[in-house]
């Protein structure tokens, strides 16, 4: 079955995998997973593509492997972007409403947007997305659409995320060589989020946390609203690094060693314990002290949970989650990692899945494959956005035009 409205792709080249995932609208709107494909990502450091030959093959791998099973030609995706150089920042926007009679038209609202937008950025930044939070109308806050309302002056503040926009199109150039077309990109972690959020997650305020192989994403909702978001260039591959360092062991081995025998916490029960390393030909290679491995494995998630919990306190945002924290991502494995957070949080902790969806349960079960359901999710938002004759929730053609390739 060749492509068609009702098909909808989303695209993770992640740092330690590609993940491609289909979806299907039915005519009601509600999104089924029907297809998805992965594959080890080689070309990818931090989450941003290092080396573009090997990038291809393991997004053609994940795509063609998407299609067989979901039985459709993916032409088009809505891929998702991560890297530290990208920022999260709230900005007001102001606009006098003109009119005699003071009646908010749909152009006012659209030139406080714009206004909105007109953030101040490096002169090689490019906004990724202007999300709306709400409007104010001669002061009065928390009012979701002022058009028909009468005031002087209409106020928008708006979550804006922006990036290095070079490091931006490496992404999609890759992509685009491969002869599929770039709908739109995304903020892996606004993704995530999309996936694991319900409504009354949003209202009563949640952190939502993608440990990723070569970053960490994070994003604040509260009072329905995106109210920060943040990437720290800390994930799994540094704890393998750290281990490999402490450890004096080779990268794969250090690898091996996290999966079989990390945790998140350090405690007292595995003193005096040890791990025998054996070389492929069986003789004794090396022997490892399981405290200190954990001890080593533990510093580097508590310090990337601090980290988050610190830009937390700085906005002043920690008050406001009372849905609790999710963890999303391959990170989320870790075990003992929903104690380690509850305590460094002091909140609720939960494993994420998109499980509000309906469709593939191996994709929807797994924390590691939020972020390409929550890719699906935002695509099938934005589309219908355009149907209604607007732009989507995000807002971001007019940010994105000119690099997407279209006018």
């Amino acid at each position: 079955m060749f492509d068609s409205p009702s098909i909808i792709a989303g695209l993770e080249i992640g740092t330690s995998k590609v993940c491609a995932v289909v979806g299907e609208e039915n005519e009601s709107g509600a999104l089924t997973i029907i297809g998805l494909g992965q594959a080890p990502s080689r070309g990818v450091r931090k989450g941003e593509i290092v080396d573009f030959e090997l990038a291809a093959e393991d997004i053609r791998t994940a795509v063609a492997e998407a299609e067989q099973m979901a039985d459709v030609e993916i032409r088009r995706v809505y891929l998702g972007v991560t890297g530290s150089h990208l920022r999260g920042l709230n900005n007001r926007g102001y606009h006098p409403v003109a009119s005699v009679d003071r009646e908010i038209t749909a152009d006012d609202v659209q030139d406080v947007m714009r206004n909105a937008k007109a953030v101040s950025l490096p002169p090689d930044h490019s906004v990724v997305h202007t999300v709306r939070q709400h409007f104010l109308v001669d002061g009065q806050g928390g009012i979701q659409n002022p058009v028909g309302m009468l005031g002087a002056r209409v106020e928008v503040d708006v979550h804006v995320i922006h990036g290095v926009r070079n490091r931006l199109q490496n992404a999609l150039r890759t992509v685009k060589g491969l002869q599929i077309e770039v709908e739109e990109v995304c903020f892996n972690g606004l993704a995530s989020a999309m996936a694991v959020l319900n409504s009354e997650h949003k209202e009563l305020g949640a952190l939502v946390i993608d440990l990723g192989a070569g970053a960490t994403e994070y994003v604040v909702h509260a009072n329905g609203i995106v109210k920060h978001s943040g990437v720290i260039a800390v994930g799994g591959d540094h704890i393998s690094n750290d281990l490999a360092l402490g450890l004096k062991v080779s990268l794969g081995r250090a690898e091996q060693l996290k999966i079989e025998h990390g945790n998140a916490i350090h405690d007292d029960g595995v003193r005096g314990q040890t791990l025998t390393l054996n070389s492929p030909s069986g003789l004794i290679e090396k022997t490892i002290n399981l405290e200190h491995l954990r001890r080593i494995m533990a510093a580097r998630v508590e310090e990337t949970f601090e980290l988050i919990a610190q830009a937390l306190e700085k906005e002043g945002f920690s008050d406001c989650l009372r849905a609790g924290v999710f963890l999303c991502g391959g990170g989320a494995h870790i075990p003992r990692i929903k104690e380690l957070a509850g305590e460094i949080f002091d909140l609720p902790v939960s494993l994420a899945t998109a499980g509000s969806l309906s469709g593939t349960t191996a994709a929807l079960d797994q924390p590691e494959f939020c972020t390409g359901i929550g890719l699906v999710k935002f695509g099938s938002m934005q589309a219908r956005g355009r149907t209604r004759g607007g732009r989507g929730f995000f807002n971001l053609r007019g940010a994105l035009g000119s690099w997407l390739g279209r006018r």
